[in-house]
């Protein structure tokens, strides 16, 4: 079936699969002739890899947690300018490893500053971008944790309590946009996964 071009964000906690699941759907969409623009967050651009040094690196420490929103915010508005929006412009199928959902779930849940008050921050950052379809893959915050690297990063190192608030939030995201975030059982073999993730993408074709 020939699909029309999307911009598709993963979204999940640390481990989850949604990196591996963004891989395979970008391969896939490849063998089936599409031009894919794979990215990340915080990413994508000099400016957002930059970032992603700051945020994720143990060395950097405490950060006030209104700086940190900002940060990801700052990286995701030069990302969708730079990278998201002219590739839409060309027609061209975005996947993104993580968009504006995770500061949602990882600012807004985990570190408790609340959904919404993240959504004012990052709301000019998106400038109405917002993916076409957002991917959930979801998996047991304890599963997650096992199947991760054993050198964490700042974030992956707060702990299960804190994933498991961003599982929470996750959730509330799907259940709040349910027209645009879809749960994947992120449980099963990968290869079981990605044919989930197919058969989602070509239902909401």
């Amino acid at each position: 079936m020939a699909l029309t071009p999307r911009f598709i964000s993963f979204e999940g906690v640390d481990g989850s699969g949604k990196s591996t699941q963004a891989r395979r759907l970008a391969a896939a969409l490849r063998a089936d002739g599409a031009t894919v623009i794979e990215t990340r967050e915080p990413g994508g651009t000099v400016l957002g890899e930059a970032v992603r040094g700051i945020v994720l690196s143990a060395d950097t420490g405490a950060l006030d947690l209104t700086a940190e929103a900002h940060l990801f915010a700052a990286a995701r508005a030069q990302h969708v300018a730079e990278v998201i929006r002219p590739a839409r412009a060309r027609g061209d199928w975005v996947l993104c490893d993580r968009f504006v959902d995770s500061s949602l779930a990882y600012q807004g849940g985990g570190r408790q500053m609340g959904i919404d008050v993240v959504w004012n921050i990052n709301r000019g950052a998106v400038d109405g971008c917002m993916p076409d379809l957002t991917l959930l893959i979801d998996v047991p915050v304890d599963v997650a944790s096992r199947r991760g690297s054993t050198t964490l990063d700042r974030i992956e190192a707060e702990g299960l309590d804190f994933q498991q608030r961003v599982a929470e939030a996750y959730r509330e995201l799907a259940r709040t946009y349910p027209e645009r975030v879809v749960i994947v059982d992120g449980a099963p073999a990968p290869d079981a996964v990605a044919t989930v993730v197919r058969a989602v993408l070509e239902a909401r074709a």
